[in-house]
């Protein structure tokens, strides 16, 4: 008789500990959405935890691009890129992307993660190295153990760090990589430092720009134009089209021969339907607003000033960002969620954000701030976490 565990006992208890640690994770069902308001389980609430940064989710020529394509093309992809998926609609937006970005070609994705996997395996492999920051994305790290490659993590914002990391792997290819803006943080790279220590080892700089684009430089071109870097500097970046662009997928933005590789052999994006091209017809109203609506940006700027000094005054401890995301550190998992919890009940959706998403014993909540916010929703809502702050327990045990 063979003896194996069984995966039902073993998730039972995976459960039961992260019940008793306060890291159950609950889905909840959004019924309706208007503008920075959703209804929760039949109860509207001011949502403070979404990615909708420049507020073009529900613009109304975003949602018509995506309502006359699908009566147009249909639903979905139907097909892979290579075989007949690819879309006029496609083709439009990854030059548009391209131009915007100021690169010779884009790649359109599924998703970011499925892009970041791309990037990874098709760079990377054994005897190759990845050296990453230690708070990016989880898909990049992910990518980086799929490769096969060897993974070495520096320390956050570390570019020393990164330096001793790639001397300590010599041989093979190497890629540099690291998050723009962290999205658990909020802060941003240091840029122009990583690209002068991939220039030196002769690695590749791949930034997962997915919390920049949009939102960081005057014309919303990245984290990477805001450092003023190019392509030569940056060879491959991804953008997100679910964040501050309001849809949904990514693409990999940069040198025309990486570009082109990746088309041709990376397995996430030759062997998936391509995204429907009333999404990427959506993405391409999105890109053009984000580009010449600039006052979406500026709004932002100005709610993030007034949200930090806001804080300031009810002696609210905040990371040092200045981007949308505005994390409020609570340190015990217990406190982060019953705080979360009593905004809820004064009508304001934020987030507690637990391990594994972020360190052991760096719970918090991660407020973000969108251009559909107005100023006095930023203002109560910085009352309300004062007060949430004052009331909830400073240990203690919770599940949710």
């Amino acid at each position: 008789m063979v003896e194996r565990d069984d995966p039902r006992r073993r998730i039972a208890a995976q459960r039961a500990q992260r019940a008793a640690q306060a890291r159950v994770r609950v889905r909840r069902t959004v019924t309706r959405r208007d503008g920075a308001r959703c209804e929760v389980d039949g109860r509207w609430l001011l949502n403070f935890c979404g990615n909708d940064y420049l507020g073009l989710s529900q613009q109304f020529q975003v949602v018509n691009a995506l309502m006359d394509a699908a009566a147009r093309d249909g639903a979905g992809g139907i097909a892979s890129h290579l075989v007949c998926g690819h879309h006029a609609a496609h083709d439009a937006l990854e030059r548009e992307l391209a131009d915007w970005l100021q690169a010779p070609r884009a790649l359109l994705f599924g998703s970011g993660f499925l892009a970041n996997l791309a990037v990874m395996q098709a760079l990377l492999g054994e005897g190759d190295a990845c050296v990453q920051d230690r708070l990016n994305h989880a898909s990049l790290i992910d990518a980086a153990r799929l490769a096969g490659c060897r993974l070495r993590r520096y320390p956050h914002a570390d570019a020393e760090g990164a330096l001793r990391q790639l001397r300590s792997v010599p041989g093979g290819a190497a890629v540099l990589a690291t998050d723009g803006v962290f999205s658990m943080d909020g802060d941003v790279a240091p840029l122009r430092e990583l690209a002068l220590v991939a220039r030196a080892q002769r690695a590749l700089l791949y930034v997962d720009d997915a919390h920049g684009i949009g939102v960081c430089s005057a014309d919303g071109r990245g984290s990477v134009a805001e450092a003023r870097l190019d392509v030569d500097a940056v060879p491959l970046q991804l953008v997100t089209l679910g964040k501050a662009l309001g849809g949904y997928g990514a693409a990999v933005v940069g040198a025309a021969d990486l570009v082109e590789h990746l088309a041709e052999t990376a397995r996430p994006y030759v062997y998936t339907t391509a995204l429907p091209p009333s999404l990427a017809a959506a993405s391409l109203a999105a890109v053009q607003l984000a580009r010449r609506e600039h006052w979406r940006r500026e709004k932002l700027a100005a709610l993030v000033r007034r949200f930090r000094g806001a804080a300031r005054r009810h002696g609210l401890d905040l990371l040092p960002s200045e981007t949308a995301i505005q994390p409020l550190p609570c340190g015990d998992d217990a406190r982060a969620l019953a705080m979360s919890r009593q905004l809820e009940a004064e009508g304001f959706w934020v987030a507690a954000i637990r391990p594994p998403t972020v360190p052991d014993g760096r719970a918090r909540l991660r407020v973000t701030l969108s251009a559909v916010h107005e100023e006095a929703q930023v203002d109560a809502l910085v009352e309300a976490l004062a007060r949430a702050r004052d009331r909830a327990p400073a240990t203690g045990a919770a599940t949710g």
